[in-house]
């Protein structure tokens, strides 16, 4: 609405007081979080996550799985992720490519659906669904060239700056082109990045544990901004777990890799927005680009409730599959999950009960 200044200042002002406090929260996390008190909250809140995760997965598959045809590809993207470990980058591929054909040969199929609920019930917005375009959002490739101009210098000149002060096969320059990756993944929203997320930061580069990862999706969940701020504790778990500036400097460590982390993933979200957001409106309502954007969101359903067993499957059996089976968990996420399926309660008072009652049942054992 503001042409580029106003989309700097709102983009920016969403994204650094959330990462100022996941800075501190990280730092807690990492410094106290084996201090009973701190545990016994993180372990209330990790079955909550696991029914906050459902519960997106319900949500999005409500407004998106209209029919038969989308319902098929959410289930293959279920079993492809889970059963034979493909890819999250593949999936999102395969899918687009069968929305583009689906769009074509059976184009009922393909429409994307109006969300249920009613719609918005507050006043019409400064620029609402029948307001003109203005003039400075329409597309235009000049423009385009510009702003694709202005990201591949900014991202350059960071990636430079980071090799030659840490070296190519540094850990901030990892995490520079990981997520400069996830960050083009981001189709859904940052459940749907996680898999990927955790595939990368856990299993290849070893920033953080998986029980760590889904304390990060807590502390994530308690901050003002977009959920995908997790990385921002990806990152800090990364420099502190690597003592990338040394033993006596955690802190910074975490602090510095949090912010190259962040930088990187939010860079492609502006050029996103600046492109995109033109293309967008020229293009609204055309089944060809549409299409495949909702065989890739009904993907996105399939992955994010593997996202969800896998953290069923760390939470309620936190020693591994032939270990214990924790009870406690499981009737916390149970509660989780009525409150927000059943009551709709908000997710922030959901993860500040379940910590009280976490730290409530470890008190009494």
């Amino acid at each position: 609405m503001h042409r580029t200044r106003g989309g700097l200042v709102a983009g920016g002002l969403s994204v650094l007081p959330s990462l100022f406090i996941l800075i501190a929260l990280s730092w807690t996390y990492m410094a106290f979080g084996t201090v009973p008190t701190i545990a016994g909250i993180f372990h209330g809140i990790k079955p909550a996550i696991t029914a906050i995760v459902v519960f997106a997965a319900w949500r999005i598959g409500k407004r998106t799985l209209h029919n038969a045809w989308l319902w098929a590809i959410a289930a293959a993207a279920f079993v492809a992720i889970f059963a034979f470990m493909l890819p999250f980058p593949l999936i999102v591929l395969v899918a687009g490519v069968i929305g583009h054909f689906g769009g074509r040969l059976a184009p009922a199929r393909f429409t994307a659906g109006a969300a249920h609920g009613g719609g918005d019930k507050a006043g019409p917005a400064v620029i609402d669904d029948e307001t003109p375009t203005p003039s400075h959002a329409l597309f235009d490739r000049a423009r385009m060239a510009r702003v694709l101009a202005a990201f591949v210098g900014l991202w350059s000149v960071a990636t430079l700056a980071l090799v030659l002060m840490f070296g190519r096969e540094s850990t901030l320059v990892r995490m520079d082109w990981f997520f400069t990756k996830a960050a083009f993944l981001t189709f859904g929203g940052a459940y749907a990045v996680l898999p990927y997320v955790f595939q990368g930061a856990v299993d290849h580069y070893g920033w953080l544990t998986a029980s760590q990862m889904i304390d990060g999706l807590a502390l994530g969940e308690t901050t003002p901004g977009p959920l995908i701020m997790v990385v921002a504790f990806v990152g800090f778990a990364g420099g502190w777990t690597h003592d990338l500036f040394g033993t006596d400097a955690l802190f910074v460590s975490g602090a510095v890799a949090a912010c190259v982390v962040t930088f990187f993933t939010f860079l492609p979200s502006f050029l996103f927005i600046f492109v995109g957001g033109p293309f967008i409106e020229s293009t609204h309502g055309k089944l060809q680009f549409t299409a495949p954007l909702t065989a890739i969101t009904a993907a996105v359903v399939g992955v994010i409730v593997n996202l969800a067993v896998f953290f069923a499957m760390h939470v309620l059996w936190p020693a591994g599959i032939a270990g214990p089976f924790d009870v406690q968990s499981l009737v916390i996420g149970l509660a989780a999950a009525v409150a927000l399926f059943r009551f709709e309660v908000g997710v922030i008072p959901v993860v500040l009960a379940s910590g009280v009652a976490g730290l409530a049942l470890r008190m009494m054992t």
